[in-house]
């Protein structure tokens, strides 16, 4: 069976890198992650409150979309083992069901104290940016291996 994910260490990271995923968002995706999250407004719920509004129609939570740069961080770049410590966020447009998000997590910074790595984020529907930012995360460091001992007659 194929792993599903792969892990980067510290030493396979070079600026530069980049992972993407993409993400069609449906109905149950936004009723899931409102049941989740506890965000129950009906921007992203209700189709005639949605209607009233400056986006016409519902939309995704903006934490949703970010929740698909952690899928990157924690599956796909710098993957298992990948600790978030922090992030920055600016939304810049609105995402809507049946939209296909294309997330990429870039390698912008590697800093050796402490393994970690800053990461700059970016979603976009349609070529046009929804979200961007910046992650730091500390990566897992390969393991030296431990001196073998040798055996004595």
């Amino acid at each position: 069976m194929t792993a599903k994910w792969k892990t980067y260490y510290f030493e396979d990271l070079s600026l530069g890198m980049r992972e993407t995923i993409a993400k069609t968002v449906t109905h149950d995706d936004i009723v899931s992650f409102a049941h989740l999250s506890g965000d129950h407004n009906p921007l992203h719920l209700d189709d005639d409150f949605a209607a009233q509004t400056q986006f016409g129609k519902r939309i995704a939570h903006g934490l949703f979309t970010a929740s698909l740069i952690s899928a990157v961080i924690g599956t796909h770049m710098p993957g298992p083992g990948a600790i978030y410590l922090q992030q920055s966020l600016t939304f810049k447009g609105p995402v809507h069901i049946g939209d296909e998000v294309i997330v990429s997590v870039e390698v912008a910074e590697l800093i050796e104290r402490g393994a970690r790595c800053k990461l700059y984020c970016l979603a976009t529907v349609a070529g046009k940016p929804v979200l961007e930012g910046d992650a730091l995360v500390k990566v897992p460091a390969r393991k030296t291996a431990a001196p073998k001992e040798t055996a004595q007659a």
